[in-house]
């Protein structure tokens, strides 16, 4: 069910059995970019909302921010009255997922990240590429090319290639530029510190935007209770590129939760 709070970004809540599944999503993705794992935990509690900005948030105003969108998800969470969760982020998503974690907030027992945006900003990161990401996203085209060449190593199937392209355009120039000029350069290592809650960070093994090096030398000495888990064969898009190994993940994260994995779809 989909619930709209002029004040909160849309967000879709389903309850279940717990602890429930916050998923927060890519910069240039929405809440449905994380459709194909829910289908695959029928059972699980699962709440996901587009980043404001973004999607069906797109109207509401700035900042678009890390700390913003940090903000944004304990308020969608204390209005879901969530006791027990755990926070689901991938790359943009998975650097907000440290934020939250970091103030300790009741009721979180873990979080996923997925191909993360690490604590400590990877060598890669320099002015000149924050440029050239900044534009990634301008034209349908250049979201394709991103998509194909950058984001993916597996083959996605028409409606999901489709799907990237909508999403990363569904956006406003300020909270698209949010994340490439600003957000992916900054350190949060003081925070990421903070987090006591255990953590599962699972990596592409082909992911060339946050490579399995970058996150065992830039996040994983940060996280006090952290697994890295490399996914064979897959790159950046993990929801869309093996949605059947993430679901898999998550359940073993949480077996008290009794979730059951259906491969089909």
């Amino acid at each position: 069910m989909s619930h709209e709070n002029q004040n909160l970004p849309v967000h879709d809540h389903r309850p279940g059995q717990g602890p429930t599944l916050v998923f927060l999503h890519y910069w240039g993705g929405s809440a449905r970019t994380w459709e194909r794992v829910v289908k695959r935990l029928p059972d699980r509690g699962v709440l996901s909302f587009d980043f404001r900005g973004w999607g069906r948030s797109r109207e509401l105003p700035g900042p678009y921010g890390l700390e913003q969108l940090a903000q944004d998800t304990l308020d969608i969470v204390r209005n879901a009255g969530l006791t027990d969760y755990v926070l689901v982020g991938h790359s943009m998503g998975g650097k907000v997922a440290q934020l939250v974690a970091a103030t300790r907030p009741e009721g979180l027992s873990g979080l996923v990240l997925v191909g993360p945006g690490p604590a400590r900003p990877g060598d890669a990161i320099t002015p000149e590429y924050q440029a050239a990401l900044a534009s990634a996203y301008d034209t349908a085209e250049s979201v394709a090319a991103a998509r194909d060449s950058i984001l993916t190593t597996t083959p996605l199937d028409e409606q999901a290639q489709a799907q990237v392209v909508t999403d990363s355009r569904s956006t406003v120039p300020e909270a698209r530029e949010a994340w490439p000029l600003h957000g992916i350069a900054d350190d949060i290592t003081p925070h990421t510190r903070m987090i006591n809650a255990p953590a599962l960070v699972l990596a592409g093994e082909n992911d060339g935007v946050e490579p399995p090096q970058v996150l065992r030398s830039n996040l994983l000495p940060y996280l006090t209770r952290a697994e890295l888990r490399v996914l064979p064969a897959i790159g950046h898009l993990m929801p869309l590129e093996a949605p059947d190994l993430i679901a898999a993940a998550l359940a073993d994260f949480a077996p008290q939760a009794g979730s059951s994995v259906s491969g089909c779809g």
